[in-house]
């Protein structure tokens, strides 16, 4: 079954074209990364799929639901990019809150395990607008996944986390058994999240495969990264 389904999106700015019949499919189980360059469409794509935008084109489904629907956004965890905790609450409070919103019976606990995995518990207390940017980003993260979803959609996860906190977030996002979607320009990040990559630039697909069939387009011990720079190099 495919947990998520983008089948020829199109999305334009202002006669500026985002996403230009976009097309793909994400099995459930499947951890994917939607890589490509600043500008590429990613965050216009994951939005789509988070259901906070329309396409102007095409169809989208999460869980076989359309994505601003009750049901996909009950088995659905989303971190945007700029995410927006509610500023005021502290961090036990936007926790449970949350929480509570979802419906969980065991929201405190939930908080609690959430809290010690990131190293949130001395910040229980402070508002969540008084956070340093990585805090923010870790609190984010715990709120997008604190229902435990089924699909989750992560875009630039690792943003303002230094290489120790990192290592914690890849660790907690390996034991789930959830779908994935990580969205990033890094291929580092494509590489210890995920095992697919689905490539876009201007908008368009470029190519969609596993990491090691990426890694075979290249000649022997080319790095990685340069088999994509090569590959974005020549969208037009």
């Amino acid at each position: 079954m495919d947990c998520i389904v983008v089948n020829n999106v199109s999305k334009s700015y202002n006669n500026v074209i985002a996403l230009k019949n976009l097309s793909f499919t994400i099995p459930c189980g499947g951890r994917y990364s939607l890589l490509g360059p600043n500008g590429a469409g990613k965050s216009t794509t994951m939005k789509i799929l988070a259901g906070l935008l329309k396409p102007d084109y095409g169809e989208v489904y999460i869980g076989g639901y359309p994505p601003d629907s009750k049901e996909a956004r009950n088995i659905m965890g989303y971190l945007p990019e700029d995410p927006l905790p509610y500023r005021t609450l502290s961090v036990r409070e936007n926790l449970e809150y949350v929480a509570s919103l979802r419906g969980l019976v065991d929201a405190k606990e939930r908080a609690e395990k959430l809290m010690d995995l990131l190293d949130l518990r001395q910040y229980e207390r402070i508002q969540a607008g008084r956070l340093s940017r990585g805090n923010l980003q870790k609190l984010a993260l715990a709120l997008s996944i604190i229902h435990e979803p089924r699909i989750i959609l992560l875009d630039e996860p690792l943003n303002y986390l230094d290489i120790p906190t990192q290592e914690k977030v890849i660790s907690l996002l390996n034991s789930m058994q959830s779908t994935f979607l990580v969205s990033t320009h890094i291929m580092s990040i494509a590489q210890r999240l995920t095992d697919h990559v689905i490539m876009i630039a201007r908008g368009t697909l470029v190519w969609f495969g596993t990491i090691q069939d990426l890694r075979n387009l290249g000649s022997e011990n080319e790095p990685i990264e340069s088999i994509v720079a090569r590959m974005m190099a020549n969208v037009r």
